[in-house]
C-alpha cells in the first residue's frame, strides 16, 4: 500500500512551500548569509550560498569548505548514495572543543547538473550550537536521516516527521 502523501499547508507572503520543490531537486544560490556555532566557536560564516530544494524537504544549504574554520571538518570514514547527486563522503566537524561525527557531507564529483556542489559541505543542523539563515536560528528537519535547514519562509509537512516513509 502506497502512503498517503500529506496536504501542503498554506503559504503567507515570502513564503514558499516544499511541495512546491521539484523532484529530482533543484540546485540554486542564494542572495543569503549562512553562518554555524559549535562550541560556542562560529566555524563558518559565507556569503557564498547554495541550496538544493527537493519535495517534501526543506531547503539544504551547501556552504564552501574553504570558508570553514581550519581543523573545523575532518574526513571520516564511510560514505552514502543520492540518485540524483552521486556518491558523498562525510566529514567530523569540530569547534569550541565539541565534537559532532559525519555530521557535514560533501560531493566530491557531484553527477550532472549538480556540479555546482563541488567543494561545498552541507551540515546537518542537529547537534550544532546554531545554525544560521540571515539572521535567523534554522530548526533542523525531522528525522537522523535528513539535512534541511527549516526557517520562517519554508512550510511543510516535511519529510521525516513519523510516517513519512513513504512519501
Amino acid at each position: 500500500m502506497k502512503a498517503r502523501l500529506p496536504v501542503p499547508l498554506p503559504t503567507r507572503p515570502g513564503q514558499e512551500s516544499v511541495w512546491a520543490y521539484p523532484r529530482p531537486p533543484r540546485i540554486e544560490r542564494v542572495p543569503r548569509r549562512a553562518r554555524i556555532i559549535l562550541g560556542g566557536e562560529e566555524i563558518v560564516a559565507t556569503d557564498d550560498v547554495v541550496r538544493v530544494l527537493e519535495t517534501s524537504h526543506p531547503p539544504v544549504y551547501y556552504l564552501p569548505i574553504a570558508a570553514f574554520a581550519d581543523g573545523s571538518l575532518v574526513p571520516t570514514h564511510g560514505g552514502s548514495f543520492c540518485e540524483y547527486k552521486g556518491s558523498a563522503t562525510y566529514f567530523d566537524v569540530h569547534g569550541g572543543g565539541a565534537v559532532r561525527p559525519r555530521a557535514a557531507w560533501t560531493y566530491p564529483s557531484p553527477s550532472p547538473g549538480y556540479e555546482l556542489l563541488t567543494g561545498r559541505v552541507a551540515v546537518y543542523a542537529q547537534g550544532m550550537g546554531a545554525c544560521m539563515i540571515d539572521d535567523t536560528e534554522v530548526q533542523p528537519q525531522p528525522g537522523e536521516y535528513y539535512g534541511g535547514w527549516i526557517t520562517p519562509d519554508v512550510v511543510g509537512p516535511f519529510k521525516g516527521v513519523p510516517g513519512s516513509a513513504g512519501w
